[in-house]
């Protein structure tokens, strides 16, 4: 698959999720497989009003290619603006978010509430795609609710604004993330769409990435919170569609390395104060999957320091090499 001349090969994304996918959640998702990363959303009236977070969230690695950075917001020149400065940050696309069905972000008519608004919708698209020379990319619901599915029609409109990608999370506003991802909607995306097309929701394993692209007629599959402590999964999904076979499932020396590497990166890039709260549900994540491990998941939640969160890492692993355990 190509995004312009972006070639996306395997066709696996990481998807861009607020408070984890920042360069060292990235970095992994690259070494495991991912072919594309975006990155967590950039706030256009926030990067406007020069927000240090917000500059902080375009920061990309050195060599980190290709890569797309996300931005959210409903207004048009504001968005063309935020546009441009992801294109000077070194970006590969600009992905523009009309998915995020948080209430304070649908409340300011951005994310999932452009769903709501084709005028609207379209408008930013089209002063994107203007403001700069590299892809523009929507990330974009089915709909509000199930009584406005308007992913098939809008995505037509994007293409014809000069979006040259979409993805669908089949999923509406309405369902949040607990009703089921319904894939018929990509395929009704699909049947009006040239561009390259992203499907995106409950892709958990190797064969669900399969029947995704085999049903859809999708062109990539997107992962997203399987990959919450299981950035293997880019590796797994790689590995089966080009040999039909699974790999092994990471062991416990495997997840804690990977789990220390993220935490040691973490607190270069945001000092120990900012890294090791946000690390809390990331190592939580890690140690999930042993007999026992809920005591040690349950700690993760008051740890302040580097240090201490190494040490509760290496106890755990002790715990699950005397289970001798490995993860299916």
């Amino acid at each position: 698959m190509k995004i312009g001349e972006i070639v996306i090969d395997p066709p696996i994304l990481l998807a861009p999720m607020a408070g984890v996918s920042n360069r060292a959640f990235r970095a992994i998702s690259r070494s495991q497989g991912a072919s594309l990363c975006t990155t967590e959303m950039v706030n256009a009236t926030a990067l406007a009003h020069k927000s240090a977070k917000s500059y902080w969230l375009m920061e990309l690695d050195p060599g980190e290619a290709p890569v797309g950075i996300q931005i959210a917001g409903s207004d048009p020149d504001l968005m063309a603006q935020a546009a441009q400065q992801a294109e000077r940050h070194g970006a590969d696309l600009v992905d523009i978010n009309m998915g995020c069905p948080v209430k304070k972000i649908v409340n300011n008519g951005d994310g999932s509430a452009l769903l709501k608004d084709e005028d609207s919708a379209v408008a930013v698209v089209e002063a994107v795609v203007q403001a700069v020379k590299i892809p523009v990319t929507v990330k974009m619901r089915a709909g509000w609710d199930h009584d406005s599915i308007t992913a098939p029609r809008l995505a037509q409109l994007f293409e014809k604004a000069g979006a040259q990608a979409i993805t669908l999370h089949a999923r509406t506003r309405s369902d949040q993330y607990v009703r089921p991802a319904n894939w018929d909607f990509i395929r009704q995306v699909r049947e009006r769409i040239t561009i390259p097309l992203i499907g995106n929701g409950d892709v958990e394993t190797p064969e669900d990435a399969i029947r995704m692209l085999e049903t859809t007629g999708a062109d990539a599959v997107m992962v997203g919170r399987a990959s919450f402590g299981d950035p293997w999964i880019f590796r797994r999904i790689a590995h089966y569609l080009m040999t039909g076979e699974h790999l092994p499932p990471p062991d416990a020396y495997e997840r804690a390395r990977m789990a220390l590497w993220h935490l040691e990166r973490m607190v270069e890039i945001k000092g120990e104060a900012a890294a090791i709260p946000e690390m809390r549900k990331q190592l939580a994540w890690y140690l999930k999957g042993t007999p026992g491990s809920a005591e040690f998941r349950k700690r993760t939640q008051t740890l302040k320091l580097k240090a201490e969160a190494e040490s509760l890492v290496h106890e755990w692993l002790d715990h699950a090499r005397n289970e001798e355990l490995t993860w299916t």
